[in-house]
């Protein structure tokens, strides 16, 4: 079986995928914020909505979190496999 490599942006998850928040690859003060909204490094994360464009909805720690493109593409998630 092939080495898959299921590191990604948050951004780039479609609705309805899960992954698990790594890191975030930013400044202290964005990585408090995200912090304060429940995102901290091992807690399991659903993508609700991704149009593709635009603010995206995701699920975390059981609260629907609304975050900008720009946000969200500064976590990286391990995508996980259903």
């Amino acid at each position: 079986m092939p080495f898959v490599n299921n590191k990604v942006p948050l951004d780039e998850l479609a609705p309805g995928e899960q992954g698990t928040l790594l890191a975030f690859t930013d400044e202290r003060q964005v990585t408090n914020r995200l912090a304060s909204l429940g995102f901290t490094p091992g807690v399991s994360v659903n993508m609700t909505q991704n149009y593709g464009r635009g603010p995206l909805i995701v699920t975390v720690r059981g609260t629907r979190v609304a975050l900008g493109r720009g946000e969200a593409a500064r976590i990286l998630v391990q995508k996980e496999q259903v």
